[in-house]
């Protein structure tokens, strides 16, 4: 795990402007981490706030040997590859990390740290972190989160990839502006990365996914005056099983649906049409309460994602929203998370 002291560089190859790099992506927006550089083969030398809004100067270069110039100590595999598997190119590119002294943050599903040839290269005070490691010592959920004190607001969406990590993090940079105890709850490889801790839900037996949220919520607990608990998957996505644990592990207190402007269709199953958002929000309302097994937790408000609009557009579409479900709607990247929390806390 990164300490102060690290100098990160994040491997994104074809990722900064393609579909798979969000976890990269992420990690430039909302880590504090000192990352010194970005390795894309595709968009080196351009800039990083050009291409991608995100307004921080990080040199884009082309190979782990260039990224060397800025004495990084660890990389970040930062892109989500289909199946899990490194191709043989990034092993090299990994392989040439460590090979320089660089320790390794591992997202994907393939573990790194049983390849006994990585294993060899390692030199003492090298590392490798799988983040998508099922932690040990779980148990199935009781529904104890119900019993605490603080708030305990979960993102949920209408697809998978629409913001709800992104939502829950500006929520906690906006708690904590509020002088609120606030922590952000990590429950993906992305969250783990950016927050330093969390659970890697997607790889956790299904029997203790809600028992994993339950423990993480817990264990926050003692001193927060709010929890921000990164969603996962949607209710409505055929593939999806994380967001149920969620709930159940949670036992949220609020929900704040997440939802990307004009979307009409799951966007990987596009023969499952998104229905109204009202009744998306009946959905989620009625299966946080389990007809009444469990506290209500209502939906507080809309986070829209119209990144892929226009000024004015999104305005319009906030606006559309607003109109639609009356809830507080805005876009919490582009604009700001006031709104949504001020729906949370001054109801």
């Amino acid at each position: 795990m990164m300490s102060p002291d690290d100098r990160a560089v994040i491997l994104l190859h074809d990722g900064v402007q393609g579909a798979q790099g969000k976890t990269g992506l992420a990690m430039l927006r909302y880590s504090e981490a000192d990352i010194v550089a970005v390795i894309d083969r595709a968009t080196a030398g351009l800039s990083i706030p050009e291409l991608t809004g995100i307004p921080r100067q990080v040199p884009i270069v082309a190979s782990v040997e260039e990224s060397l110039a800025y004495k990084p100590t660890v990389l970040v595999i930062g892109i989500a590859l289909l199946g899990g598997m490194l191709p043989a190119d990034w092993q090299q590119d990994v392989h040439d990390a460590i090979a320089a002294g660089m320790s390794i943050i591992n997202g994907l599903h393939t573990p790194l740290n049983r390849d006994p040839i990585l294993q060899a290269l390692l030199k003492p005070g090298q590392w490798i972190w799988d983040v998508r490691q099922e932690p040990p010592g779980l148990t199935v959920g009781t529904g104890q989160a119900r019993l605490l004190s603080c708030l305990r607001v979960l993102t949920v969406g209408t697809d998978m990839s629409v913001g709800k990590m992104s939502t829950s993090l500006e929520l906690h940079r906006a708690s904590l502006k509020q002088g609120l105890r606030s922590q952000f709850l990590a429950s993906g490889q992305a969250g783990m990365m950016i927050s330093g801790s969390g659970i890697p839900l997607d790889a956790i037996r299904v029997d203790f996914a809600a028992g994993a949220v339950e423990q993480l919520v817990m264990q926050a607990s003692s001193d927060r005056d709010i929890l921000h608990l990164e969603g996962q998957g949607s209710l409505l996505h055929p593939s999806s099983t994380a967001t149920l644990p969620l709930i159940r592990g949670s036992q949220p207190t609020h929900l704040v649906l997440v939802h990307r402007a004009g979307q009409t269709h799951i966007r990987n199953a596009p023969h499952v049409q998104i229905p109204p958002l009202p009744d998306v929000v009946q959905l989620y309302e009625a299966v946080a309460a389990a007809a009444g097994a469990f506290a209500p937790a209502r939906i507080a408000a809309i986070a829209l994602n119209t990144a892929h609009l226009s000024e004015h557009n999104a305005q319009q579409a906030i606006h559309q929203v607003r109109q639609e479900t009356q809830l507080p709607c805005t876009d919490p990247v582009r604009l700001s998370a006031k709104l949504l929390l001020d729906a949370i806390v001054n109801p």
